[in-house]
């Protein structure tokens, strides 16, 4: 049984993260965590808010503020119950009052996958896509990620971004061992290279021999260009019910483009779920 975290803001529930979380759970009857990050820093109010109708900042009505978050918290944590009852799932719940990001890098030490949604800040004021919190997590999380889109939407097809660098094949070792139901779905396996090369599969007699073991069935696609642009265009294309499947690296890694920066561009410019394995 596999311990997979699904990461919840008790002040901005979005059920698309744990509709994903469920499926895949379900699949593989894995144990569900939901992680509920409730920093003391972290509130549902601006500071203006805090100012009463007296004009100013009286305990009575930080009080009233602080209890809405309270209440806000208590019921996503019960829907969340209800939905893993209802899916007839093993789950746990884990709230934490501590630093966000320092308690979901710790989190992920100890589980085998995390799911959270694309958009995710924990924060009040809007951010840009992907947020500071986002960054942070995907450079440092000791754990694959899977980052997910509004709305759900089941996962008909795997495309791999594949480099020959040691971390995009990790990240099909992970994928294969954390979503064993992809074995089932339509693979292919996307190169770019540079603009004067020939179209030959990287490490070829090797990659299609270590493929054959995980997903024979496999395509094999290579493309001649700026990575960035062309696996942004070929994603888009296939659409969101599309996974993405890249090897990143922490801080010193060195794939070209397979890295934390082409995450960031495929949350910014795509709509579809990306699974990303780190190769430290």
């Amino acid at each position: 049984m596999k311990k997979i975290l699904v990461v919840l803001d008790g002040l901005r529930f979005r059920q698309n993260t744990l509709d994903y979380a469920i499926a895949i759970a379900q699949n593989d009857h894995s144990h569900l965590v939901g992680v509920f990050l409730e920093d003391f820093s972290y509130h549902s109010y601006g500071i203006s808010e805090l100012v009463g109708e007296e004009g100013m900042i009286t305990p009575h009505h930080v009080s009233a503020l602080e209890e809405h978050d309270e209440s806000l918290r208590n019921a996503a944590v019960g829907r969340f119950e209800a939905n893993c009852q209802e899916a007839g799932l093993n789950y746990s719940v884990h709230r934490s009052k501590n630093y966000a990001i320092s308690e979901l890098l710790l989190e992920s030490v100890y589980a085998d996958l995390l799911i959270i949604d694309m958009h995710e800040s924990f924060a009040y004021a809007n951010e840009d896509t992907p947020s500071h919190f986002m960054r942070h997590l995907l450079a440092e999380v000791a754990c694959p990620v899977l980052t997910v889109p509004k709305p759900y939407q089941p996962i008909f097809k795997v495309v791999i971004l594949f480099d020959a660098t040691p971390a995009s094949v990790q990240a099909i070792r992970m994928l294969n061992y954390l979503l064993p139901e992809t074995k089932h779905l339509p693979v292919e396996v996307l190169t770019v290279k540079k603009p004067r090369t020939d179209l030959h599969l990287p490490d070829g007699r090797l990659m299609k021999e270590f493929m054959k073991r995980h997903y024979p069935d496999a395509s094999y696609t290579v493309l001649k260009g700026t990575p960035e642009d062309l696996i942004i265009r070929h994603v888009n294309e296939m659409g969101s019910n599309t996974l993405v499947v890249l090897g990143a690296y922490a801080r010193s890694g060195l794939s070209r483009w397979l890295d934390p920066s082409m995450a960031d561009d495929l949350i910014m410019a795509t709509n579809a779920p990306l699974f990303i394995a780190h190769c430290k």
